[in-house]
């Protein structure tokens, strides 16, 4: 399975096989608007689950030597909520902590809460703690996280502009960060996942991530636009749509490297641990990076093509690659009657053959060191001891 894969992706880097993801840009752009559309609809109609730092409110805690198999309605009746009441979540902190919160309590309130879950859970009322959080905390936390994010996209989009020294680069890698941000927020609206200030961070190292990967795509992808430009063999879809196929299989591995642990802590913490900082941030980093992988292979360059396609050189980069690919075609249409008529073949028109390109050139172009063209063992010869 390994050596397939292995060479699947020798394939793809090569220029073997072709996985057209530049050519059928339009699908995963229709792809995307779908679970975009979903995701805001799930945004407007379900909202974020705000955790209790966020809305401000009561929380209690119940430490007993073994929860009961029932703790979540045994909790619901102590606090006298029914089943299913809004205002009202119940979890299991760890082994052996119930969790309990309820909206903003008067102190009296509090006080019989306290009271009534102790005698439920049949444990000391001194095992109930009971905490009041407000509702400015979290203010100011959004506050902070959303000048963070904003200075955070107007930094990437001044470095990449500097980097690539091209804004459309910039503008395709800010179109899938927020496509990122928007899909993984409204999945968190529609299952219902508690958003915490760890769920904060997490948004904004996706981010990181996301953008970590589609530059180093964007990097290959200038390489060989560049050697395109110079060459004018392929035209600026092809020599992108290459580049997203040389760096498929990295993004793939990268992407399983990452979710491999983050899937142990996810697993772990939720059976062992209960809700808790490490389970909200694993959680919005799974999903993050699943939907950051997506992007930047099947969104941020098909992106950059649809962006750069009307660009005087890029257009006159598809009339020189035009032309030479149409003179490739009639060399090889030609090579084949001449092999069928049995006559001898000139070197330079096999396909696929070692003449097909340049000595010494990659499938892009790249001149290649002398020695370097046979491998490593292709080195200069010393002069033997007798001799010297």
């Amino acid at each position: 399975m390994s050596t397939s894969f292995a060479d699947f992706g020798n394939d793809l880097y090569t220029g073997k096989r072709s996985i057209p993801v530049v050519a059928s840009r339009r699908r995963f752009y229709l792809g995307s608007l779908v679970l975009i559309v979903v995701a805001l609809l799930g945004l407007g109609v379900q909202h974020l689950n705000l955790g209790l730092e966020f809305r401000g409110g009561s929380e209690f805690r119940v430490a007993t030597t073994s929860v009961p198999s029932g703790y979540e309605k045994t909790a619901r009746d102590a606090v006298g909520a029914s089943e299913g009441e809004q205002g009202v979540n119940v979890t299991l902190v760890g082994n052996n902590t119930v969790r309990v919160q309820t909206e903003k309590l008067t102190d009296t309130d509090s006080q019989q809460v306290r009271g009534s879950l102790a005698k439920a859970f049949g444990v000391p009322e001194d095992n109930v703690s009971a905490t009041f959080i407000g509702p400015s905390w979290g203010a100011s936390v959004s506050g902070q996280a959303l000048r963070a994010l904003v200075i955070f996209l107007i930094a990437v989009v001044l470095m990449l502009s500097i980097y690539f020294r091209n804004w459309k680069m910039a503008l395709a890698s800010l179109v899938a960060l927020v496509h990122d941000l928007v899909i993984t927020v409204g999945i968190y609206a529609l299952v219902g996942f508690e958003v915490s200030p760890a769920t904060m961070i997490g948004f904004l190292t996706v981010l990181g991530y996301s953008l970590y990967d589609t530059v180093v795509v964007f990097d290959k992808v200038r390489e060989n636009t560049n050697e395109a430009f110079a060459n004018g063999r392929m035209t600026y879809a092809q020599a992108a749509n290459l580049a997203v196929n040389q760096t498929m299989v990295r993004s793939i591995n990268t992407t399983v490297i990452g979710l491999l642990p983050i899937t142990a802590v996810l697993v772990i913490g939720s059976i062992f641990l209960g809700p808790g900082v490490l389970v909200d941030l694993s959680l919005v980093l799974f999903v993050g990076i699943l939907v950051g992988a997506y992007s930047s292979i099947f969104i941020a360059t098909p992106v950059l093509v649809s962006l750069r396609r009307k660009d005087a050189s890029v257009v006159d980069l598809a009339r020189r690659a035009e032309r030479t690919q149409a003179k490739k075609a009639r060399d090889v249409a030609a090579a084949e009657e001449a092999s069928a008529r049995g006559e001898a073949v000139p070197a330079s028109t096999l396909v696929g053959g070692a003449a097909e390109r340049e000595e010494g050139e990659t499938l892009t172009g790249r001149t290649v060191h002398q020695y370097a063209r046979s491998g490593p063992r292709n080195q200069p010869r010393r002069t033997p001891k007798s001799k010297r």
